[in-house]
């Protein structure tokens, strides 16, 4: 794992708002974008990105891709189903893409296909699995482990030491006390206050927080 964007050139899978937002992280860090898969035959990335083409759908993302690919797919389950597929036929994928005005903190571990998006903190030994969102403004303390397709909502903050598990969502500007773990595919709904862990699969919202 690193804390570095990959180098060169990347193909995105996706072109809707979340992937908009990607491509233009990507090209202000210095990333070219050689193409995308969208299932829109109409579709494109960004103004800024125009000269990025459709390759095809969705489903032919596995097929060769000219460059290593990023998910950008703001749909968890949509997500989960095209990474799962591209895991299946051994697709390339790319480094993590961090817009340049986040802060990733040295000793933090970005893996491959991850997200940071703009004013987002990522702070001492935080790790961040495979494919997951971390939005803008959200803030990550040191050491917490946020999993895999995991998607960390803009404004949401994580205290020091919280384990977020693989496909889990935290909403928007939600905030999780210190030492908290967040179950795989639990939710956290936005502007809650997590003072508790949440179980798999379960859903916590509210003032504080209570799951069901």
């Amino acid at each position: 794992m690193s804390n570095q964007g990959s180098a060169g050139r990347i193909v995105l899978v996706g072109a809707g708002g979340h992937a908009a937002v990607v491509a233009e992280a990507a090209l202000l860090a210095g990333l070219e974008i050689a193409g995308f898969f969208d299932d829109s035959p109409g579709a494109t990335l960004s103004a800024v990105a125009a000269d990025a083409r459709r390759l095809g759908g969705l489903a032919d993302a596995g097929r060769r891709p000219p460059a290593p690919l990023i998910v950008a797919l703001g749909d968890l389950a949509l997500r989960r189903r095209v990474i799962r597929a591209l895991a299946e036929a051994g697709v390339r994928l790319g480094g993590a893409v961090a817009h340049p005005r986040a802060f990733v903190a040295p000793s933090a571990t970005l893996d491959a296909g991850v997200f940071v998006g703009p004013g987002a903190v990522v702070h001492s030994r935080a790790s961040v699995g495979p494919h997951a969102i971390v939005n803008s403004a959200c803030v990550l303390e040191h050491d917490c482990r946020v999993g895999e397709n995991a998607h960390i909502a803009p404004g949401a903050v994580l205290g020091g030491g919280v384990i977020v598990g693989d496909d889990a969502l935290i909403g928007l500007g939600a905030r999780v006390l210190p030492g908290i773990r967040i179950g795989a595919r639990a939710m956290v709904g936005a502007g809650a206050v997590v003072i508790r862990d949440v179980g798999v699969g379960e859903t916590a919202v509210g003032v504080p927080a209570s799951g069901r």
